[in-house]
């Protein structure tokens, strides 16, 4: 640091970089008027952030406050914008029953490459772990980009332990008491974290979707591991005494059910089944561009499975929202094209059987992130070191594998 710039406080460069990253690009003015700080110490904190390589500053031409955030106003010289960097990465992974997806997400939230790994049958925790490894070596390897890796982040479709990444029962997969950070951690080398998946989703859907900025809200997905949910009260992840908060796929919704693999009756994702739909609709589970095409033209046998699914969920979220009072809801995966689908039936069928101040402020919205919502989330466990300690939140370039750290993580923030 050079001249007379005050020397950047450790709390402070971590309040700039995670502004930077969350909310940017910035000016260099907005990121002073939004964390109270004098124009030296930002000044001196935006450089000590550019010397790390984890932003760069560009001139106010190419990108004005008001289109990242800021007010737009400005007195005499444009303020430079400063800009979270592309060459660091948190490796996000999801893990479902028929793909293993590995991505490089930027620290500006861009998703530099991908591998999607799929399978016929659902893979071990073994054969998932091997995957990663084999797909990061790949995607990191000769030919790509250079990057400064974070941390990796694992979105699975079960309950995870906090303490330690391990997942403690995925039905979908097959999995009981199955470690997966650790063992991912040795093989790679690099800090891991693992989460529920909708926990992953519910915060990314708060940062940068349709719940944005919203400090309470509920996140449901459905997938082929059927539906999951996250919650956020109080701008902070509910996450129970384990982790285990938000199995909203297992709320209670029809007496006269079927049986779940959980051993209840009428769990809600036996209920709201995406491969029902997908079957009425006579689409590929993955492509919901075609069933949103399907639906479209209103088919009686269709239909009549929407109708079924639409009770269902509603009666979920009827239970789920007594409970939390969220502002928002999100809906992701086929839930997301069945709302769309449906208009505001979901949310009249709520409204008709709550209580009426709960509901006063209630918005039933799709996720905005699509099929990347979860690998954004996963990717905000990769970066949690490093927003929180710009300075020594980087592993090294090639970290040995007896300095790897494993752990789980539902506290996302």
């Amino acid at each position: 640091m050079s001249g007379n710039r005050p020397a950047p406080v450790a709390g402070n460069t971590a309040r700039v970089l995670r502004l930077v990253h969350e909310d940017g690009p910035l000016t260099r003015a907005e990121l002073t008027r939004r964390t109270g700080l004098n124009r030296s110490t930002t000044l001196a904190i935006v450089g000590e952030l550019v010397a790390l390589g984890l932003v760069h500053e560009e001139s106010a031409g190419a990108t004005t406050a008001a289109g990242a955030g800021g007010s737009g106003a400005s007195v005499g010289r444009p303020s430079p914008v400063v800009r979270a960097t592309a060459d660091v990465v948190s490796v996000a992974v999801t893990v479902e029953v028929d793909a293993v997806t590995v991505a490089l997400v930027g620290l500006d939230g861009s998703v530099r490459e991908r591998a999607v790994v799929r399978s016929e049958a659902p893979p071990t925790a073994a054969e998932a772990i091997e995957t990663i490894g084999r797909a990061l070596d790949e995607l990191t390897g000769a030919g790509t980009a250079p990057v400064r890796v974070a941390g990796i982040g694992v979105a699975v479709p079960g309950t995870v332990r906090v303490e330690d990444g391990v997942v403690r029962y995925a039905p979908h997969l097959g999995w009981h008491d199955e470690p997966v950070a650790g063992p991912l951690a040795t093989r790679t080398g690099l800090p891991v974290r693992a989460t529920n998946d909708a926990n992953t989703g519910a915060w990314a859907e708060r940062l940068y979707g349709s719940g944005r900025g919203v400090d309470d809200l509920i996140y449901l997905n459905g997938g082929a591991s059927g539906i999951g949910g996250g919650v956020i009260s109080a701008a902070r992840p509910l996450s129970g005494a384990d982790g285990y908060a938000g199995e909203l796929g297992h709320t209670f919704v029809a007496a006269n059910g079927v049986r779940c693999h959980c051993g209840a009756v009428g769990c809600l994702e036996t209920e709201a089944s995406r491969d029902d739909l997908v079957t009425a609709a006579g689409v590929a589970p993955d492509d919901p561009a075609a069933l949103a095409a399907v639906l479209a033209e209103r088919r009686p046998e269709v239909e009549r499975v929407v109708d079924r699914q639409v009770t269902a969920l509603a009666t979920a979220l009827r239970n789920a929202i007594h409970t939390v009072n969220p502002a928002v809801v999100v809906l992701g995966g086929f839930l997301g094209v069945l709302l769309e689908h449906v208009g505001d039936r979901i949310e009249s069928a709520v409204r008709a059987q709550s209580m009426a101040a709960v509901t006063e402020r209630l918005r039933i919205a799709p996720a905005a992130l699509g099929a990347d919502v979860l690998l954004r989330g996963a990717a905000e466990l990769g970066f949690r070191d490093l927003l929180l300690d710009p300075v020594g939140g980087l592993p090294a370039t090639e970290p040995p594998t007896d300095r790897a750290v494993a752990a789980g993580e539902s506290r996302i923030p």
